[in-house]
């Protein structure tokens, strides 16, 4: 496939989505949207697509809402069989080409594996993932992720800068927060 060179490691990437199943005959694609809101993805005219362990770059020919979720047509892909070649497919994007955020706003993938540690002191453990519930993003932190854990367990917490969120030291790998370890 030497016309989607691929690219750096996809530690350099974040996850904007998944290529779900082919869409008709002509090479379309159903999209499942990491992004709020979900066309966000759609934003990108270029697409680094991980399939397996391979990466190449897509661009992005035309997308669009379709019923309650997006369709895509990448360049290269025009028939059944090769949107069939990529469906399950992740699609990323370089986290050098991320917008600037606003003062004092980050992205999720910034605050995972960060330590969490309680204003005492209390090792809680480190981020796994977050999520969102509606009300606001919940943050998993995982205990067996950090060895010097108050203990093994999985502990989810409400992403509530000033409230629950007192400091993130992204430098120093560490987010200080109100919570009580036992909770």
């Amino acid at each position: 496939m030497s016309e989607h060179a691929t690219v750096q490691p996809a530690d350099d990437h974040v996850v904007l989505g998944k290529l779900t199943s082919p869409y008709g005959v002509k090479g379309w694609l159903k999209v499942y949207s990491y992004t709020s809101p979900m066309e966000g993805v759609l934003d990108y005219p270029e697409w680094v697509l991980r399939c397996g362990d391979r990466l190449e770059r897509r661009r992005l020919v035309q997308g669009r809402r379709h019923g309650k979720g997006l369709v895509a047509l990448l360049e290269g892909c025009d028939t059944r069989e090769g949107a069939e070649a990529l469906a399950g497919a992740e699609i990323l994007l370089p986290k050098a080409e991320l917008p600037d955020l606003d003062t004092g706003e980050l992205y999720w993938h910034q605050l995972e594996g960060l330590r969490v540690v309680t204003r005492e002191g209390v090792v809680l453990g480190c981020i796994d993932h977050l999520f969102e519930t509606g009300a606001n993003d919940v943050m998993v932190v995982k205990g067996a992720l950090d060895p010097e854990a108050v203990d093994g367990g999985e502990r989810l917490l409400p992403y509530l800068p000033e409230q629950v969120i007192l400091e993130v030291d992204l430098e120093g790998g560490v987010m200080t927060v109100e919570w009580d370890p036992d909770f």
